[in-house]
């Protein structure tokens, strides 16, 4: 089975200091025991925006790793994370949620992973259990 990965799950990795550093490593090789790996393009553009991150350091460490980069997003892939992006956006002023906003990567990745059957490893399983029910997910 494939798994997707979140953007969170390579911070941890490469952050030796992070706590969850080594539970990160860990759910990685045992999501690739199980499947292939894959990330949405969004999780490509957000790990751009790591400090010291260069396009040839994620195309070099993507390529070592085995892990695809899925670029290409179809209209149905959108068109779910535009409805999950809708319902939290109308829920969020309906509560005057104060907490920290999401944006519409978040959903992209969620939605990327749900429409083409793929479970999600995450550090953050609260949204993505609340935006999309049916995506089996994984969290470390």
């Amino acid at each position: 089975m494939t798994t997707a990965i979140d953007s969170n799950i390579f911070a941890a990795l490469w952050d030796r200091d992070d706590a969850l550093h080594s539970l990160a490593r860990t759910a990685l090789d045992a999501a690739l025991a199980r499947g292939n790996l894959v990330v949405a393009a969004a999780v490509y553009a957000e790990l751009l925006a790591f400090p010291s991150r260069t396009e040839a350091m994620l195309d070099f460490f993507f390529k070592d790793t085995g892990v695809t980069v899925e670029w290409n997003l179809e209209e149905s892939d959108w068109r779910a994370a535009g409805r999950a992006y809708q319902k939290y956006a109308q829920g969020r002023r309906k509560q005057r949620d104060p907490g920290p906003r999401r944006i519409l990567a978040d959903f992209m990745i969620g939605a990327h992973a749900l429409r083409r059957g793929y479970r999600l490893l995450t550090l953050d399983d609260r949204l993505y259990r609340s935006a999309f029910p049916r995506l089996s997910i994984i969290t470390v």
